[in-house]
């Protein structure tokens, strides 16, 4: 009896450990991600022989479109072999089909070369074969949802639904954030990245190209830069390099907005120009801290490298940083001390007249600036269109502040990738809403977007895609999908596929909710 009362204490105070067996999440089969503004079907679906199939083009064409046609006619082509697909039952249903043999692609007005910021991305697409679009943008967008609409059906061949999808993004400002300073990334690594932002409709690639580790820039003007500020002599990014990203990005709808953070942030600039930093002194002796605000000098370098910059990367953004500025080497230098003293002011208001002189730098060569909120110091007098980028502490009353002043924002506090739970983390960014603050309407209008972070202390070449991905596609899909779309339990179902369906295409994506087939 005593064994017996004893057993039923363990069985009933223990954690139960009783699962059913299959995948944890069972995923949808033939759904978008992101979930798209309007769809209507019906249970009719056509079929696909991928081996009797081809993209045309009906309306305006150009070398980006041509060359969507032939990357999603080769995804389309594979999707035979994809994991996800309908029970036996579905596929023994007959309703009615008819064959598809062409899917054709109406573009109705002229392309655009390079994508920007508000660039229109509305499609319409049917499941017959069609996706029209007023823009090549819409028309890789299109293409993306249609891709993902198709599964195996049997037989060697595919099926698309019956189904009509009116669809455009919530936010102009998708974007992703990649680390390559930390640890140096591959350029095959950031193929991939952008590879997977397609798959996700995400349209600016946030390039964090330089920081205190390593300088991988290699600059026209100041070669010497990343001569002695890379890691190693081929752990840089050169010219060529850069130009390839911004056009494999280009022929994808992405922007690249390069960052080049300053006054911190910039120890590895000192390898090389070490007159430009602030050299510490009393209990920091013998180390460089951030650039030396102070100097005509440190303006005058920084003018030539941001009019290279803004040459080179063709987007009219470009991030100027003005983050986690620490003022104790700047406190320990004498000179800058006695400046400060001299013309009483604060360390603060240093960091301000600094900011303010970058930024108008950017906005004389007609470029806009991005900076961290930390540059947004109190009476700062920045240029108007400055856009302030989000990223720690209160990020509601933070929104309601910036935007109360008329100020553009970014959010990324809460898609911080490198902040890590266990089990399905992606939660935690799928829930984050952007407009989850007090203001008016025009305020939330001042929202351009957000930016999902991956800051690489902890991963490089070997681990990052899989942290990446599909974490990032929650923040996707919050940026791109109806506010309304909060629906967890769909999600995660609608995650599982889309994962499988990463991972087809060649992205090492890891699982999102557990024990499952992909």
């Amino acid at each position: 009896m005593i064994g017996f009362v004893v057993l039923l204490t363990v069985l009933t105070s223990g954690r139960a450990y009783i699962v059913d067996p299959g995948p944890v999440v069972k995923a949808t089969v033939g759904e978008v991600w992101p979930r798209p503004h309007y769809q209507s079907r019906t249970d009719n679906f056509f079929l696909i022989d991928p081996k009797n199939i081809q993209i045309t083009i009906v309306g305006h064409t150009c070398d980006t479109l041509e060359q969507a046609a032939k990357r999603y006619l080769d995804i389309i082509s594979n999707i035979t072999n994809q994991l996800i697909r309908h029970p036996q039952k579905e596929l023994d249903r007959v309703p009615h089909v008819s064959r598809i043999r062409e899917i054709a692609l109406n573009l109705t007005t002229p392309c655009e070369h390079m994508p920007y910021l508000g660039m229109d991305e509305r499609y319409y697409l049917a499941g017959s074969g069609r996706i029209i679009s007023y823009s090549i943008w819409g028309i890789l967008r299109g293409l993306e949802t249609y891709s993902q609409l198709i599964t195996p059906h049997k037989d060697g061949l595919l099926r698309v639904p019956d189904i009509r999808i009116r669809d455009y993004p919530r936010f102009p400002h998708r974007g992703f954030l990649l680390d390559t300073s930390r640890h140096y990334m591959s350029m095959e690594t950031i193929y991939n990245v952008l590879d997977g932002m397609e798959y996700n409709k995400l349209n600016v690639f946030h390039w964090h190209i330089v920081d205190d580790h390593s300088f991988p820039y290699q600059s026209i003007n100041f070669p010497e830069l990343s001569e002695k500020g890379a890691y190693m002599p081929g752990w840089v990014y050169t010219q060529e390099d850069i130009a390839n990203v911004i056009e494999y990005a280009r022929l994808r709808g992405i922007r690249v907005v390069a960052e080049f953070d300053v006054p911190g942030h910039t120890r590895s600039w000192g390898q090389s120009h070490p007159e430009i930093l602030t050299q510490c002194e009393g209990n920091y002796a013998g180390k460089m801290g951030p650039i030396n605000p102070i100097k005509s000098t440190s303006y005058d370098f920084l003018k030539v490298l941001f009019k290279e910059v803004l040459d080179v990367f063709p987007d009219r953004y470009l991030h100027v940083g003005g983050d986690e500025v620490g003022f104790e080497c700047w406190e320990s230098n004498s000179q800058i001390s006695s400046y400060v003293r001299t013309k009483g002011i604060t360390f603060t208001d240093l960091q301000r007249i600094f900011m303010e002189n970058v930024t108008r730098m950017i906005t004389d060569r007609q470029a806009i600036p991005v900076v961290w909120q930390e540059a947004m110091v109190k009476d700062v007098n920045m240029p108007n269109n400055t856009v302030v980028q989000v990223w720690t502490g209160n990020w509601r009353d933070l929104l309601q502040t910036f935007t109360k002043k008329g100020h553009r924002v970014l959010m990324s506090q809460c898609w911080y990738l490198d902040h890590l739970l266990t089990g399905g983390d992606w939660l935690k960014f799928y829930r984050c809403e952007p407009h989850d603050f007090l203001g008016t309407d025009d305020q939330k209008k001042l929202v351009m977007g957000g930016e999902a972070c991956m800051w690489s202390e902890v991963v490089n070449n070997r681990n990052v895609l899989q942290r990446i991905f599909p974490r990032v596609s929650a923040a996707a899909e919050r940026l791109w999908s109806p506010r309304e779309t909060t629906n967890t339990d769909n999600a995660k179902r609608r995650l599982e596929e889309h994962t499988c369906r990463m991972i087809h295409r060649g992205i090492p994506a890891q699982p999102p909710n557990g024990p499952g087939i992909c």
